[in-house]
C-alpha cells in the first residue's frame, strides 16, 4: 500500500505501524480521562495519531470497499451514516466506560468492538484501533490495559466468528472473548 515512507517490504512496515501504535497508546493513556465519552472524531483522531505519519488518508473514512476472508464490511458509501449511528448508540451508552463491574464492562468492550469492526470504518488498521479503543475504556472501568495475546494463533477464527455474530446483534460471542481477555489481563493475586 502506498504511504509516505515508502515502505515497499510488509515486515518492514509491520514494525512501522506497530511501533507508531505504541507511542499513539502511550499518549493516549496519558490523556484519556475517565469520564471522558468517546466519540466518532476521536476515534478518527485516534487513527490520525497513530498513522499520520505513514499514511497521507489516517484518519479519514475509506473511499473503497474492502473484505476480509470472503466477509464484505460495510460499503464506503454508507460508512459516514454508520459511524454517525455507532456513536448516538454504542458510544454514547457505553462511554465513558464507567460501568458496574466486569461483566457489565465486557458486554460494553464486547458491542462497541463488534461494531466497529462490521463498519471496519479505515483502509487499515481497524483491528488494532479497536483493540486500543477497548483499552481505553477497560482503563476508564478501573481494568488493567488489556492483553490481547489470546487471539493470536488458534483463537482468530473464534474471533473472527464472535465479530460476524454481530451482524444479528449477538454480541455474546464477543462477550466471551472480552471476559477472558479481561481475566488475563488482570494481576495475578
Amino acid at each position: 500500500m502506498r504511504n509516505k515512507k515508502g515502505i515497499t517490504d510488509s515486515v518492514e512496515m509491520g514494525e512501522a505501524e506497530t511501533n507508531a501504535l505504541w507511542r499513539a497508546q502511550r499518549k493516549l493513556i496519558g490523556e484519556v480521562t475517565n469520564d471522558q465519552p468517546f466519540t466518532v472524531e476521536d476515534i478518527c483522531m485516534m487513527h490520525r495519531l497513530w498513522l499520520k505519519s505513514i499514511y497521507p488518508w489516517a484518519g479519514q473514512f475509506r473511499g473503497v470497499n474492502i473484505s476480509k476472508g470472503g466477509f464484505d464490511f460495510a460499503q464506503a458509501r454508507f460508512i459516514p451514516a454508520l459511524m454517525d449511528e455507532f456513536e448516538r448508540k454504542q458510544l454514547r451508552e457505553y462511554t465513558p466506560c464507567c460501568l458496574g463491574g466486569r461483566d457489565e464492562a465486557a458486554h460494553a468492550l464486547a458491542e462497541v468492538h463488534v461494531e466497529l469492526m462490521l463498519i471496519h470504518p479505515f483502509r487499515e488498521g481497524n483491528g488494532r484501533l479497536g483493540r486500543l479503543l477497548a483499552t481505553l475504556m477497560a482503563l476508564q472501568a478501573g481494568l488493567p490495559v488489556l492483553d490481547f495475546s489470546l487471539l493470536d494463533g488458534d483463537r482468530r477464527e473464534e474471533y473472527f466468528a464472535a465479530v460476524q455474530a454481530g451482524l444479528d446483534r449477538n454480541y455474546l460471542p464477543m462477550k466471551r472473548l472480552f471476559a477472558e481477555i479481561i481475566e488475563r489481563s488482570l494481576p495475578a493475586s
